[in-house]
């Protein structure tokens, strides 16, 4: 399967050529064209009861589509919901991925929303992730530009809730506050994640919670009578 990601990285288009029987699986609206040879199955991947735990805890689409070349050589394209960009993720083992960051995938990774237990919602922040396991192919996207990390053995980094993209398997954390009480409540920042290596994280170099809270002033309030 070859791919090409266009127009990185605020804008990005992932374009995924496909031979006669391979196929790949997307996020329900992911995709953006697709040439006529390239057949269409809709389904709630690993059954109702995994659908609706991924749909509700993990932010994603309750259906998946699963794209499949039935002759000759295909080519589908992809778009993030957000203005952002892409991040092909060759897999072997597990990746967790933030709510909203999941775009494709071959169809042979397993998808589901456990991790460690956790529960709950910090900082207006969903932070069920989603568990992605298995061998293949996977692609993330972003709000912004994706920041690559690499951390070593004992190695910490701190990051915003609302830019942690996607971490491997090996990396740790916890939740925290970025500082005192006044900071915390004052700085803009509220909570953090203080992430452990070893292994790669991915961030965002935008926050939808700071674009969001940028814009708001802006929009046309409606009148009172």
């Amino acid at each position: 399967m070859k791919h090409e990601i266009l127009y990185r990285p605020v804008y990005s288009l992932l374009q995924v050529e496909l031979d006669a029987g391979e196929a790949i699986s997307a996020e329900s609206g992911a995709m953006v064209t697709m040439t006529p040879n390239i057949e269409i199955q809709t389904s709630a991947k690993g059954g109702v009861l995994s659908s609706l735990k991924r749909s509700i805890l993990g932010g994603e689409s309750f259906f998946q589509n699963t794209f499949t070349c039935r002759q000759g050589r295909g080519v589908i394209t992809f778009g993030p919901a957000y203005m952002g960009d892409v991040e092909h993720i060759p897999l072997t083992g597990e990746w967790f991925v933030q709510s909203g960051s999941y775009l494709c995938s071959t169809p042979g990774l397993g998808i589901d929303t456990k991790f460690q237990g956790l529960k709950g919602v910090f900082s207006g922040e969903n932070l069920f992730f989603l568990r992605i396991y298995g061998q293949g192919e996977l692609f993330i996207s972003s709000f912004g530009a994706i920041h690559p990390i690499d951390l070593q053995p004992g190695e910490e980094v701190k990051v915003d809730t609302g830019n942690l993209v996607a971490f491997q398997q090996g990396i740790t954390y916890g939740v925290e506050k970025v500082g005192g009480i006044k900071s915390t409540m004052l700085s803009g920042e509220g909570l953090v994640l203080r992430l452990r290596g070893p292994g790669r994280i991915y961030v965002q170099t935008r926050s939808p919670r700071s674009f969001v809270g940028w814009l708001w002033p802006m929009l046309p309030k409606p009148q009172s009578q």
